[in-house]
C-alpha cells in the first residue's frame, strides 16, 4: 500500500514577489515529495491564467492550484490591487473560505498535513492552523533586516516614535534619528525602517496590519521562514534567533530550485504579467557589464515628471539600457516618454512592458540594476552579482536600500527627487567608475557566498533540510 503523501497548503500575500517567492518554496517541497495546494485569490488566479495561457495552472495530480475570494470589489485590472484595502480584507474575510478550503481538500487529498503560509498572512493562518491542529510555518518572503524592522513597531510607539506627531516630521529632520537600540542593527536611521510607521493616523490600516503580522502572536508559528541566508545578514539571524523559536535561513531559493534540473514543474512559470522575452535576444548583441537594467518591479510607482527624469538620465549617461515600464507604472496614466527621447534611444535603449527577470539579471551584458529594492529584486541582483542604483519606494524597500548601500557595499541611493543629472552621474558611476567596480566586486563575492550556502551542505540547504523534517513534517 502506497505511504500518505504529506500535503502542504500554501498561501501568499495576493501580490506578485510574494507570490513568485512561495511558489518556488511550493516546487521544492513538490520535488521532495509534498503533495501542494497552492492557494491565490480568484482576481490573482485569474491573471495568472490570462499572462501564462489557460492550461497553465493545470499542474499535476499532486501539485494543485486552488482560489478564494479576496473580498473585494470585481475588477478585471492588470495591475497590483490597493494595499490598504486589501490589508483590511485579508483581516476581516479570508480566515472562513481558507478554512472552508482545507475541510474540502480534507475530504478528497490526502489530508492536510502542514500550512505554508505567508508570514504576513499570520492575522487569520495561525487560527486555521490551530483549528486543523496542523504545524504552520511562516515564510516572510523579505530580508530578516526588514523583518526585524517591522516587528520593532510596538517599541516605536512605546518611545512616542511613531505614530508621527504631525506632518513636518517629514521634512524637519525628524526621520533621520539613529536609532541604537534594534538587535542586529547599527547606525540606521528611523527613515530606513520599513515606512509604514509613517503615519500620522494611529488607526493607519496598513501600520496596524503590519504590527499584527509581525507581532507576539507569531510566537505560535511552528517556525519563522526568512528568504535570506547566513552570511549576508549574521548579526540580524541572531537576535531573532533570540527572540523566535525556531528561525529558518533558507535563500536564495532560486539557488536551490536550481539543484533540481529535470524538475516537471520548470515550465510553470510565476508572472502575473505577460513575460516579453524578446529582450534576451537584444541582450546577446551588447558587450559584456555594458547594459544597465531598470525595473521598478510590480507594486512602485513613479509621477510622469519622475519617469521623464530617470528616461533622460538614463539616456544621457550614453549607456545602452534596457527598461521594463510595466502597464501601471504610472500615477493615473499610461507610460508616455517624449518622442525626442525614443529618437535619442532608439539604438541603445530598449523598453518592454514586463520579462523574466532573473534570465536578464544573470545575462553577461548586463552590469548593473537601477531598482526600486524590494527584496526579490534585491536578493536576485546579489545571486547575480550585479551591483545596484536604489530607489526605494515604500514598506520594506527602504531597510533594504540601507542595507545594499551601507552594509553590503552594492548600492548606491537615489533621492526620492528624481533629478535627470543625479541619475546620469550615478548610471556612469555604476558602470564605469571606481566605486562601481569595487561594488561589482563586492556584488560578486556575495554571489559566491549564496552558491556557498545553497550548495548540498551550505547553511540554507541545511536550514531547508531541518525546516521539512521538524517541522512541516512533525505529527502534531
Amino acid at each position: 500500500m502506497e505511504a500518505i503523501k504529506p500535503h502542504a497548503v500554501f498561501i501568499p500575500v495576493p501580490a506578485q514577489s510574494h507570490i513568485k517567492a512561495m511558489l518556488k518554496l511550493a516546487k521544492i517541497l513538490h520535488h521532495r515529495g509534498f503533495h501542494i495546494t497552492f492557494v491565490n485569490t480568484e482576481f490573482n488566479h485569474k491573471r495568472f491564467l490570462k499572462s501564462q495561457g489557460p492550461n497553465s495552472l493545470d499542474g499535476f495530480p499532486d501539485f494543485r492550484f486552488e482560489a478564494i475570494p479576496d473580498g473585494l470589489p470585481e475588477s478585471d485590472e492588470d495591475a497590483t490591487q490597493d494595499v490598504a484595502l486589501l490589508c483590511d480584507s485579508i483581516k476581516k474575510n479570508f480566515l472562513a473560505p481558507f478554512c472552508a478550503l482545507i475541510m474540502k481538500l480534507n475530504i478528497t487529498n490526502p489530508p492536510v498535513s502542514c500550512i505554508v503560509s505567508d508570514g504576513c498572512m499570520s492575522t487569520f493562518t495561525i487560527t486555521a492552523a490551530e483549528e486543523f491542529g496542523v504545524p504552520v510555518a511562516m515564510f516572510y518572503t523579505i530580508a530578516a533586516c526588514s523583518f526585524m524592522g517591522f516587528t520593532q513597531y510596538p517599541s516605536l510607539i512605546e518611545k512616542g516614535l511613531a505614530p508621527l506627531k504631525d506632518e513636518s516630521c517629514f521634512t524637519n529632520g525628524f526621520l533621520d534619528k539613529v536609532i541604537d537600540w534594534i538587535p542586529g542593527m547599527k547606525e540606521i536611521r528611523l527613515r530606513d525602517l520599513p515606512t509604514f510607521f509613517q503615519t500620522t493616523n494611529p488607526d493607519d490600516i496598513i501600520f496596524n496590519y503590519f504590527i499584527e503580522a509581525t507581532g507576539p502572536r507569531i510566537q505560535k508559528a511552528s517556525a519563522v521562514v526568512l528568504h535570506t541566508f547566513d552570511a549576508l545578514e549574521q548579526d540580524v539571524l541572531d537576535a531573532l534567533s533570540s527572540m523566535l523559536p525556531h528561525v529558518y535561513a533558507i535563500g536564495p531559493i532560486q539557488l536551490l530550485l536550481n539543484q533540481i534540473p529535470e524538475h516537471p514543474l520548470n515550465p510553470m512559470g510565476y508572472s502575473l504579467w505577460k513575460e516579453e522575452p524578446e529582450c534576451l535576444e537584444w541582450l546577446e548583441n551588447r558587450a559584456p557589464n555594458s547594459v544597465v537594467y531598470v525595473n521598478f518591479g510590480s507594486v512602485a510607482v513613479l509621477t510622469p515628471k519622475q519617469l521623464v527624469e530617470f528616461g533622460w538620465g538614463l539616456a544621457n549617461s550614453k549607456y545602452p539600457f534596457f527598461w521594463v515600464i510595466r502597464p501601471d507604472l504610472v500615477i493615473g496614466e499610461s507610460a508616455i516618454l517624449p518622442p525626442e527621447f525614443v529618437a535619442e534611444i532608439k539604438d541603445r535603449g530598449l523598453l518592454a512592458s514586463w520579462c523574466p527577470q532573473e534570465q536578464v539579471l544573470n545575462h553577461p551584458s548586463v552590469g548593473g540594476f537601477l531598482t526600486h529594492s524590494g527584496w526579490n529584486s534585491t536578493i536576485e541582483s546579489l545571486t547575480a552579482g550585479v551591483p545596484m542604483l536604489c530607489w526605494p519606494f515604500f514598506g520594506d524597500q527602504q531597510t533594504d536600500c540601507y542595507f545594499c548601500c551601507k552594509e553590503w557595499g552594492v548600492g548606491m541611493e537615489i533621492s526620492n527627487d528624481v533629478k535627470r543629472d543625479e541619475v546620469e552621474k550615478l548610471v556612469k558611476e555604476l558602470m564605469g567608475g571606481e566605486k562601481g567596480k569595487k561594488m561589482r566586486n563586492k556584488a560578486l563575492n556575495w554571489k559566491k557566498l549564496a552558491q556557498e550556502a545553497t550548495a548540498p551542505h551550505g547553511c540554507s540547504s541545511i536550514n531547508l533540510d531541518n525546516l521539512v523534517n521538524q517541522v512541516l513534517l512533525r505529527k502534531s
